[in-house]
């Protein structure tokens, strides 16, 4: 597995180049902002971009992705639950101080369950409402990337349209919590944790 971070964007979003090492084939989790360093991190790489996979429709997680659609020849990807959202962009652009990203429209939707192909990785959609209606978790292998679901010794916030705190405990608790305790979290935010520190130390769990 190929697996590089990059923090962007004023709200310090990660976004992340998974890549399959035998295919080289990519995703892009979540390209928050800074295209051009997105870019030179692909080229860097030497790897094809086939998908631009959101974890959620918010303007901090999603404002390189034009950019990107049009350098790169890739599918973009996200739950319809946050299509409400990305319709938003530009309003919510505007309340965070954050550049338009544009009219955006996916050429998938996925659904808890559905597994997505990245050369010869295989990558499981966890749909974890809470944050965001559309909030999804991406599970590969032994790492999972939960967007704005939960961070290192927190919780994402549920004060933003579609946010709910009930149905974040729920995901967290039925979706992620399920997983093996050394299962790799990487949140939207912050340090990577893992499961079983988590379950441990998490104040919105104990």
């Amino acid at each position: 597995m190929i697996l590089e971070t990059l923090v962007v964007g004023p709200l310090a979003v990660n976004c992340f180049v998974l890549g399959c090492q035998e295919t080289q084939f990519a995703a892009i989790i979540d390209p928050g902002d800074e295209a051009v360093q997105i870019i030179a991190v692909v080229d860097k790489l030497g790897v094809e971009v086939k998908y631009i996979l959101l974890t959620h429709g918010h303007v901090d997680h999603i404002a390189a992705t034009s950019v990107l659609l049009q350098r790169f020849n890739a599918e973009l990807v996200m739950h319809r639950a946050d299509e409400f959202l990305i319709s938003r962009a530009a309003e919510q652009a505007a309340m965070f101080g954050l550049p338009d990203p544009g009219k955006l429209q996916p050429n998938r939707f996925v659904e808890d369950g559905d597994t997505l192909l990245l050369g010869k990785l295989p990558i499981q959609v966890l749909h974890t409402p809470g944050h965001s209606p559309g909030n999804i978790s991406l599970l590969v292998g032994k790492k999972v990337f939960v967007g704005d679901l939960i961070f290192y010794g927190s919780i994402g916030r549920t004060d933003l349209p579609g946010g709910d705190f009930d149905k974040l405990i729920h995901s967290v608790n039925t979706k992620i919590f399920s997983l093996p305790d050394s299962t790799e979290i990487y949140p939207g935010h912050g340090p990577d944790t893992t499961v079983g520190f988590e379950k441990q130390n998490n104040p919105f769990f104990r």
